[in-house]
């Protein structure tokens, strides 16, 4: 993995258009539509309200620092939790990614079985994994831009034609805003925190904001931040699409609970043809970045633990052929539980990174530190991280309806407050090793040196001196897949360290 060059990055208009596919869901539709019929139409339109104001808010912080530092989550969280406690970060990214892949590739194939009947659903996922994985063969500067940017329009249209068709053939009627609960369960609390913590539960959109931020233009830090992955984006994602999931679910009669199949039989129910394309659309342009950040982050982790360095269609191929397998599965009788699992993980890695964004100030550069050999292996930002998920996961499992509303804020206090003291009493994470190749060059984003391992050339920011071959130059996606490298790293802070005890021992 390496940091993106501010001369590699997408112009704003291609970058938006690729981060927009999150934008299309029929899952927002579902949320909202299940918030309203728990705890009534008021009550969840606050609920999203504050959802917006606080994903905007904290994705304008994260969506600038990744224009600033061209780093990845699982970079990103070698500072945070040390060399070796970083992979963590992207094996839970992944999997994340991989669930929500499975879950939105599912909706595609239960509307196609659903219209066109004749084949088995298994085989509706099989067309759907193998003509989702070469979408994503491009990446994001490549092809995800266009591709989700023509057909955007389409899912505009589609989802004013799917209000307007309910409408017309139910009524249209302001009841909706005015509904109680329909579908009541108890909460712990006022019913507006209830909606705005269930939204907490998707804070995973935060981590897949630094990955795609990281290629913005510096001169749209500003630009991206308030529209492109800041409140614009949430006002359109949560908002407009809850409204339409809320008076569409309200309008049209669903048997049962709601649910993205119950919506996918309405919809397809309501629009024939045009509402199983409606559903293409939609879920096709959400699990292109799915599959990306999957694959992605397959990579980090596989290289970072097992040393393995794969072309990037061959991690794609691999997180596909993971979708389909899960597919497969009974998958939905514990995916919620998985996901709800991994939400607690998400948010205390926010809490972390945000705690360090504000009161880190010493990193170098502005850059927080991610070369291999200038890290240890483990930071205490890693305890943190453990123990507010496992406050977290407990307070989930073992307190019933409070843990349901209040599990992800208390994760959050405790993850923010133990990163905060760790940052005050004991951030000794980076090693200091002396010699850098960013100290040799006038811009390190400019300035490129060769890696004396795979004979590329990188920009200075990510390079290291190689201690095991003469201080040669190393670029970070090789020294991390050096054990000597790392050994011998360690061996010259370590020298370096005792010196300076030496030194300061021969003082009077």
């Amino acid at each position: 993995m390496h940091a993106v060059p501010r001369s590699w990055r997408s112009g704003r208009l291609s970058l938006s258009m690729a981060w927009a596919a999150l934008f299309s869901a029929m899952f927002w539709l579902v949320v909202a539509a299940s918030v309203a019929r728990t705890v009534g139409t008021r009550d969840a339109l606050i609920g999203i309200a504050l959802a917006v104001l606080t994903h905007g808010g904290v994705n304008f912080v994260l969506s600038r620092y990744a224009n600033r530092t061209g780093l990845t989550v699982a970079l990103m969280s070698r500072r945070l939790f040390g060399y070796f406690g970083a992979a963590l970060a992207p094996l839970i990214f992944a999997a994340t990614a991989i669930y929500y892949a499975v879950f939105e590739g599912s909706v595609v194939a239960v509307a196609l079985e659903h219209y066109f009947d004749g084949l088995a659903l298994r085989w509706w996922y099989l067309i759907v994994v193998l003509y989702s994985i070469p979408l994503v063969f491009g990446g994001v500067r490549v092809w995800l831009d266009k591709f989700n940017g023509v057909l955007l329009p389409f899912y505009v249209l589609g989802l004013v034609g799917a209000v307007a068709w309910a409408g017309s053939q139910y009524g249209f009627s302001a009841d909706w805003l005015h509904a109680v609960p329909s579908q009541p369960v108890q909460v712990a609390g006022p019913g507006w925190v209830f909606a705005f913590t269930v939204y907490m539960g998707v804070w995973i959109m935060m981590l897949y904001t630094i990955d795609f931020a990281r290629f913005g233009r510096r001169s749209d830090a500003t630009f991206h931040g308030v529209v492109s992955f800041g409140p614009v984006f949430y006002l359109g994602t949560f908002m407009v699409n809850g409204l339409a999931g809320i008076f569409i679910s309200q309008t049209v009669p669903t048997n049962g609970a709601i649910s993205e199949v119950s919506v996918v039989y309405s919809i397809v129910g309501l629009m024939g043809l045009a509402g199983v394309l409606l559903i293409w659309v939609s879920q096709t342009r959400i699990n292109t970045a799915n599959f990306y950040l999957a694959s992605t982050n397959l990579e980090a982790f596989c290289s970072r633990i097992f040393k393995i360095k794969l072309h990037r269609t061959v991690w794609v191929v691999l997180a596909g052929a993971l979708v389909y397998l899960l597919m497969l599965t009974d998958v939905l009788t514990y995916l919620l539980s998985a996901l709800q699992w991994q939400g607690v993980f998400v948010v205390a890695w926010v809490g972390v990174a945000l705690t360090h964004i504000v009161l880190a100030r010493k990193d170098r550069d502005q850059l927080p530190e991610f070369r291999p050999g200038r890290l240890r292996l483990v930071s205490p930002g890693l305890l943190v991280w453990l123990v507010a998920a496992g406050t977290g996961i407990a307070v989930l499992e073992g307190t019933g309806t409070f843990g349901g509303t209040w599990s992800t804020p208390i994760t959050l206090l405790v993850a923010v407050l133990g990163y905060a003291i760790v940052v005050r009493t004991w951030d000794r994470v980076v090693l200091d090793r002396g010699t850098d190749p960013r100290d040799e060059v006038d811009d390190i984003w400019e300035a490129r040196i060769r890696c004396h391992h795979c004979d590329k050339s990188y920009v200075a920011v990510e390079m290291d001196r190689d201690p095991s071959v003469a201080g040669a130059a190393i670029c970070s996606g090789c020294a991390a897949a050096s054990p000597s490298f790392y050994r011998a790293a360690r061996a010259e802070a370590e020298a370096m360290a005792a010196s300076e005890r030496g030194l300061v021992a021969e003082r009077p």
